[in-house]
């Protein structure tokens, strides 16, 4: 391989993840998986040689084809939290989080170097406003936990930039003339706002202080979304609310509250969760919902209902009415979702995503009606009710789709020129 050497941005996901370079006809984004570009973050341990790692759409497929492992996903949800220096159980081994990020990590670096036909050794990586609501400790530390993570892969060179920020720098190369924006990140961990006025005659220059306005952001994002719907809509023909035989007490809630977040399901596979399943059906005035949910542990398909859950929120984005089918947990057995179920679901959501925004115009000191743009990327911004939501909130500005998924890495790369180029 060639000793030449070049920047990159990395947009670590929590749902996909892209790495872009600049060029001389501007950022590109590198494929990664085929001539795909993003590469879902996910990935899989198998048991056997064939299948020992495997990363993105691979590895979600192995899964789904019933390949002895174990699927891991939405793991930048970690950075922040005490998890992230803890281990589990991966095949015959224990592995830490940070690890497992940085063996995902270390293949999209890898693979994007092998296209290129380059080594990258400096980086800006994305980083969304918040990592975790309400707590600059955590927050440091989970850069922090980032930046040990890149070094350790061979990145020589280790910055970060918000990820709205990223966007707003992609969205810059487009305009034509001055522009107010706000720029909306709704991705699959968290939401994340900038106010910055852009214009063709500021792209590429160094000191931009001036022009940004305001950030701000939450630890929401599709991730939530998809734990909303799952508690209202699938969680209770696994027994979630129902009665215990001591009928003014319900089944606990906690195992549908794991099962339904991503990053919580490897914890009902561990043997004390089991047993206490089992409790609850002893306890039970229905067992055979909680038959259900055991059928799920017993046989490791929890993320498979996750992507089922998954699947049905983004049908919902396009159509009334959703079905998902669950015949692999019992014949015949289907959940019917709703776009109105799904809104009544995730309406405190809304409130959080309008209160962030709202809160962020006004630190940027600006009129409502002097905002000329709303630029959204990020995978959830495609929820219909969510764009509307954030849209209330300037009703003359335009809107404006950028790149769902490529915004922030291409931004990224413009970052990185002006930084290492």
């Amino acid at each position: 391989m060639p000793t030449h050497s070049a920047p990159c941005g990395l947009d670590f996901g929590t749902s996909n993840s892209t790495l872009a370079v600049p060029t001389g006809d501007g950022p590109a984004l590198v494929p990664l998986e085929g001539e795909h570009v993003t590469l879902p973050s996910a990935m899989f341990f198998g048991f056997d040689a064939e299948h020992a790692f495997l990363v993105g759409r691979a590895g979600v497929t192995a899964y789904i084809d019933g390949v002895q492992g174990r699927l891991l996903r939405s793991l930048k949800s970690i950075l922040g939290s005490s998890l992230i220096d803890e281990k589990t159980p991966v095949f015959r081994k224990r592995m830490a989080f940070s690890e497992i990020i940085g063996r995902y990590l270390a293949e999209v670096k890898r693979r994007a170097e092998v296209r290129l036909g380059h080594p990258i050794d400096q980086v800006v990586m994305g980083r969304p406003v918040h990592f975790v609501n309400d707590d600059p400790v955590g927050d440091r530390h989970a850069e922090d936990s980032l930046r040990k993570i890149a070094h350790g892969i061979g990145f020589r060179e280790v910055s970060f930039q918000y990820e709205p920020v990223a966007a707003a720098l992609d969205y810059e190369r487009q305009i034509t003339r001055e522009t107010l924006v706000l720029v909306a990140d709704i991705g699959g961990g968290t939401s994340d706002f900038t106010i910055v006025r852009l214009s063709p005659q500021q792209h590429g220059q160094r000191e931009r202080a001036s022009d940004l306005l305001a950030n701000g952001g939450i630890r929401l994002g599709g991730t939530d979304f998809d734990t909303s719907l799952s508690m209202a809509a699938f969680m209770p023909l696994l027994g979630h609310g129902t009665p215990q035989k001591r009928q003014e007490l319900e089944v606990p809630a906690r195992p549908y509250w794991d099962l339904s977040t991503w990053s919580a399901v490897h914890l009902l596979y561990e043997p004390k969760r089991i047993l206490e399943l089992r409790s609850i059906r002893q306890a039970a005035l229905y067992p055979e919902h909680i038959d259900r949910l055991l059928r799920i542990i017993d046989h490791r398909r929890a993320h498979s209902l996750l992507i089922a859950v998954e699947a049905a929120k983004i049908a919902l984005s396009d159509a009334e009415r959703a079905t998902a089918a669950l015949d692999w947990i019992e014949p015949g057995l289907a959940v019917d979702c709703t776009e109105e179920g799904f809104r009544q679901a995730t309406r405190r959501l809304h409130e959080r995503l309008r209160t962030t925004v709202l809160s962020c115009a006004q630190a940027a000191g600006i009129r409502i009606d002097q905002l000329d743009a709303i630029y959204f990327t990020g995978g959830t911004s495609q929820i219909p009710d969510v764009r509307a939501t954030i849209a209330s909130c300037f009703p003359e500005s335009a809107i404006v789709d950028g790149d769902r998924f490529g915004s922030v890495g291409l931004g990224l790369a413009v970052e990185a020129q002006r930084r290492y180029g």
